[in-house]
């Protein structure tokens, strides 16, 4: 596997213009030869004026050895997940100088280290870099900075102390507890935010890869989007789409790609549609223990979306009625858009923002429980013990999220067919 390995660096070198750094040395500036291949600049209409993209990444060089220091030496009682592309550890760097500092003090990060045995690897992280170190918004984890020494491929990201939105909605600890309607909503709409900005740049952005395990979450519950490793630049000129090879995550994916090989801007509606989906019934795209011909949540949940009767069998038993009935309608509906079989059908990220916050002004009386309550479709009861397969395609294995979460929880997947 070492000979594999190292001419798989020869070939991602010279095909790079990112170049790594020295050993043992460290920049505060990595615009020095980072060229980037993704191309892509700002609209001259720009929908959310506080998002950024720059020519060129703005990056910190990390050396190898001051990750290894901030993470402690990559001691496993700092893993905050694992994926195909590596281990992802807890660090602490000072704020000023990113230098090493004692456990607990300083600023936390999240450190991604690149498994040697990984060759798809090598190529997201190489998009991870020239997507997300040219991007800034405040619904998009931060990049901080990289290492590339020898055969050591690292990234530094902000730190999401919240996890991932999947725990939040299907873990059953302590630690997580069940969201309310409100911050439901913010969150959507923080990540609709995050996904109509990568749509509204002059070389849109096409995600690829929108799931609930990628929603990061602050101390405040404001959503980020993580995890570029499959992003595409989109369609150029007249054209409708991209055609690339199929990746992504069962349950997810829209149609049409899974298909054809089609990528559409609106193909990531389509896997928005998947999580505003999740978020109303609180179970998981994809369930293996749910009852034959309800493993897929979108095959069956979309009969109950049209009618408030049938919609309220649907909801989230943990949120307790406590949501406005006009609301849920309405998030009910823009769901089932989203969900639209063809991507012309389904509206843009920017026309889901507006919705959402529509529907978040609503502030009717909640939905309180009945008496004689409506019976409910299958809500199985998940634990944070129980594997959930999140089939990505073609499938390298890969679990979720920058700062663990979820991510330590998917397992291997085939080959989508």
């Amino acid at each position: 596997m070492g000979n594999c390995w190292g001419a798989s660096i020869k070939a991602f070198q010279s095909q790079s213009s990112i170049r790594p750094s020295s050993t043992g040395m460290s920049k505060n500036n990595s615009n020095e030869g980072l060229q980037g291949s993704s191309g892509f600049s700002s609209s001259k209409e720009e929908v959310f004026p506080e998002g950024q993209i720059l020519p060129t990444p703005n990056l910190r060089i990390f050396s190898f050895a001051e990750l290894k220091t901030a993470t402690w030496n990559f001691r496993t009682d700092v893993i905050l997940g694992e994926g195909g592309f590596g281990k992802v550890y807890k660090g602490w760097i000072d704020e000023k100088t990113h230098g090493h500092v004692k456990s607990g003090s300083g600023k936390m990060i999240a450190v991604k280290k690149l498994n040697s045995e990984s060759l798809q690897g090598l190529q997201e992280w190489q998009s991870e870099v020239n997507f997300l170190g040219r991007l800034s918004h405040p619904n998009l984890v931060k990049l901080l900075g990289y290492c590339w020494e020898d055969k050591n491929l690292l990234l530094a990201y902000e730190f999401m102390p919240k996890g991932s939105l999947e725990n939040h909605l299907f873990r059953r600890s302590a630690a997580f507890q069940p969201l309310s309607w409100n911050i439901r909503l913010k969150i959507a709409l923080g990540a609709a935010r995050g996904l109509a900005f990568l749509h509204t740049s002059e070389k849109q952005v096409i995600y690829r890869d929108f799931k609930a395990s990628n929603i990061l979450l602050d101390l405040d519950y404001n959503a980020k989007i993580s995890d570029f490793g499959l992003a595409k630049n989109g369609p150029s000129g007249e054209a409708s789409h991209v055609t690339t090879r199929v990746m992504g995550t069962y349950g997810y994916a829209a149609p049409e790609y899974v298909a054809t090989g089609h990528l559409y801007v609106k193909s990531d509606v389509y896997g928005f549609g998947v999580v505003l989906l999740e978020m109303l019934s609180g179970q998981r795209a994809l369930d293996t223990n749910r009852p034959a011909g309800q493993v897929n949540l979108v095959d069956y949940a979309k009969l109950y979306l049209s009618e408030r009767r049938k919609l309220l069998r649907l909801m989230d038993p943990r949120l307790e009625g406590q949501y406005p009935s006009n609301g849920a309608m309405q998030a009910a509906q823009l769901t089932l858009k989203c969900l639209a079989p063809e991507p012309k059908n389904r509206p843009s990220m920017k026309e889901v923002v507006e919705t959402l916050e529509q529907i978040q002004a609503i502030k009717d009386r909640p939905t309180e429980s009945r008496t004689n309550p409506v019976r409910p479709v299958h809500h199985p009861t998940s634990n944070g013990h129980q594997y959930h397969k999140h089939n990505r395609t073609p499938l390298h294995p890969k679990r979720n999220g920058i700062n663990g979460g979820a991510r330590a929880h998917q397992l291997p997947h085939p080959i989508l067919r």
